[in-house]
């Protein structure tokens, strides 16, 4: 059994509603799934990569504020960063830009997160489930109160 097998028994003994997907595992906390990639680290134990898609999109245009407001926002997390991630459009190999079309680039706001394990025993396993919920809530709560408290981030 892989370690990430392993992982993924765990949480599922756990309760989490688990998923497996090709190279990882989606992990279904409340309306978010936060994707979950485990590997061999080279110094030993196990790298864990967590991946959150928040479903907010920036244009290019409003980077500049955008970028401010993500950096103010990491300095108050403690389990995972926000990041900017270029959307990669279906259209690459054409090259004939298409009159009327907004040619300027389109980013993801993503939450990613890395967790070193010792090993997959018991209690680093606890670790992992407890870095994976507060990771999930720290940044999703941090981009709702962002997005629709009374004191959201100004740049």
């Amino acid at each position: 059994m892989t370690e990430l097998q392993r992982i993924l028994a765990a949480l599922r003994r756990d309760g989490l509603d688990v998923e497996s997907v090709e190279d990882g595992a989606l992990v279904h906390e409340g309306d978010s799934s936060v994707a979950l990639y485990a590997e061999e680290a080279e110094s030993g134990g196990v790298l864990v990569r967590l991946h959150l898609d928040l479903n907010l999109y920036v244009d290019e245009e409003a980077m500049t504020d955008v970028l401010m407001g993500i950096n103010l926002m990491n300095q108050s997390l403690d389990y995972g960063t926000l990041i900017l991630d270029p959307l990669e459009t279906d259209d690459e190999d054409d090259e004939t830009p298409v009159e009327g079309l907004d040619e300027s680039i389109t980013f993801a706001v993503l939450g990613r997160s890395v967790l070193w394990l010792q090993n997959v025993e018991e209690r680093e396993l606890l670790r992992l489930r407890e870095h994976l919920t507060r990771f999930e809530r720290e940044l999703s709560e941090a981009v709702e109160r962002t997005l629709h408290g009374e004191k959201g981030i100004r740049a």
